[in-house]
C-alpha cells in the first residue's frame, strides 16, 4: 500500500476497486493538463456547497477558508458507514482523514469475513507481536483491549472499522482525493498510557478487561453516537482512570486536530494553479469530536505527546520478574514433558520467538 511521507500525517493511495463508471469519459487526444481540468470541473459540479448534514457531522472552518466535515462514528455501527458514504459523496473532498495509524492500516484492505475471524482469534502469534511492538506491559495491555474488541465482535457478529473501510472505498471514487491516516502511532499511545498508570491502576484495569462479559446489542452501539451518552461515559472514565483518559483520548484529540488542520489547507486549482480553500472529511470516533472542536483554533505542539518516558525502577523490577516467571514456566513445562519432548517444544518457532522476546536487553 503506497504511503506519502512528504507530510507529517500518513497518506494512502486510492482504493484499487474504485468504480470507473462514475468518472466521465475523457475525449481522446487531451493533454494531461486538459484532462486534469475536465476532471476538476466534473468534481466541482458534483460537490454540494450546503449539504444536509446528519446529526453526527460537525462542520469546522480553517483560517484560510478550508472546510472540515467531521464525522463522529461508533466503530461497530452500520449507520456510521452510511453517514460516511453520504458525506463523502455529497462534498467530493480533496482529502479524507481517518482515525487510524500505520499500525492499523491493514484493516482497510481486508474483507469483512477475514476481519471478523481475525478479531475473534487472539493467539500466541498476536501476543508475541504485541509484546515486540509495544514492550511487555504495553503489549499485554493491548492484548486485553483486543479481547474487549473480540468480545464486542462476537456479540454483534460485526468486524470493527467498517466506517474506515467505507471512507477508503468512497475516497477512491472522488477525483484527486487523497486519503490520510490521522491518528498517533498506537505503540506511542499504549506506552504513554501504561507509563501514566500506577501499578494498582494497571492491576484494576487489567482485572476489569479480563472479566468483561456484559452483553452488547447493536442498539447499545448506536447509542454511542449520542453526545450526551458519550459525555456521561467519559465522565465516569475520568473519575476512575484520569491518566488513561488523558493519554488515550485527550492527547489523541490534539494529534487528530493537528493532522486534520494539516489536511485543511488550500489546494491549487487548474488551469492557473490558483489557491482555493480545500474540502476535507474527517472520520473519527464520536468520543473525539468534542476535543477536536475545542482544540480546532488553538496553538498545538504535538512533540510533547509523542515522547515516551523511560520506565521507573519499580516497573523494571516488575517486568524482569514477569519475564523470569514466564521463562521459568516454559522451562518447567519442558522438564515435566521429558528431554526429547522438551527439546521438540523448544525447537518450535513460536516458542523460540517468545523466548527471544523475553530475553533481557544487553547491558549498555
Amino acid at each position: 500500500m503506497d504511503q506519502d511521507n512528504t507530510s507529517e500525517d500518513e497518506s494512502v493511495g486510492p482504493s484499487e476497486d474504485a468504480s470507473e463508471d462514475e468518472m466521465p469519459r475523457l475525449p481522446p487526444g487531451l493533454s494531461e493538463a486538459e484532462a486534469f481540468e475536465v476532471l476538476w470541473k466534473f468534481r466541482a459540479k458534483r460537490r454540494q456547497a450546503s449539504p444536509d448534514l446528519p446529526e453526527t457531522v460537525t462542520r469546522l472552518t480553517a483560517s484560510d477558508g478550508s472546510l472540515l466535515y467531521l464525522v463522529g462514528t461508533a466503530h461497530f455501527s452500520d449507520s456510521s458507514k452510511k453517514d460516511v458514504s453520504m458525506i463523502i459523496r455529497a462534498v467530493q473532498p480533496d482529502v479524507v482523514v481517518v482515525e487510524l495509524c500505520q499500525y492499523r492500516v491493514s484493516m482497510l484492505k481486508m474483507d469483512e469475513n477475514t476481519l471478523l475471524k481475525e478479531a475473534k482469534d487472539i493467539n500466541l502469534d498476536k501476543v508475541q507481536q504485541a509484546i515486540k511492538q509495544n514492550g511487555l506491559m504495553s503489549g499485554l495491555m493491548q492484548i486485553l483491549l483486543l479481547k474487549v474488541s473480540a468480545h464486542i465482535t462476537e456479540q454483534l457478529g460485526m468486524a470493527p472499522g467498517g466506517e474506515f473501510r467505507e471512507a477508503f472505498k468512497e475516497a477512491g471514487r472522488v477525483p484527486f482525493c487523497k486519503f490520510h491516516l490521522g491518528d498517533r502511532p498506537i505503540p506511542v499511545t499504549f506506552k504513554r498510557a501504561i507509563a501514566a498508570l500506577s501499578m494498582w491502576q494497571k492491576a484494576r484495569l487489567a482485572w476489569g478487561l479480563c472479566f468483561l462479559s456484559d452483553p452488547i446489542s447493536k442498539e447499545d452501539v448506536e447509542k454511542c453516537k449520542q453526545k450526551d451518552l458519550l459525555e456521561q461515559t467519559m465522565s465516569e472514565m475520568i473519575g476512575e482512570f484520569p491518566a488513561l483518559h488523558q493519554t488515550i483520548v485527550a492527547e489523541r484529540d490534539i494529534y487528530l486536530t493537528h493532522t486534520l488542520r494539516q489536511a485543511a489547507r488550500c489546494v491549487e486549482a487548474p488551469p492557473n494553479a490558483e489557491k482555493v480553500p480545500a474540502v476535507v472529511v474527517g472520520v473519527v470516533g464520536m468520543g473525539h469530536v468534542p476535543g477536536i472542536e475545542k482544540n480546532w483554533e488553538k496553538q498545538l505542539n504535538i512533540q510533547d505527546i509523542m515522547s515516551v518516558a523511560p520506565p521507573s525502577r519499580l516497573s523494571r523490577v516488575v517486568c524482569t520478574a514477569l519475564k523470569g516467571a514466564m521463562i521459568g514456566a516454559v522451562g518447567y513445562a519442558c522438564y515435566r514433558a521429558g528431554g526429547s519432548v522438551g527439546r521438540a517444544v523448544l525447537s518450535l518457532p513460536a516458542v523460540k520467538s517468545l523466548l527471544e522476546t523475553l530475553r533481557p536487553p544487553p547491558p549498555a
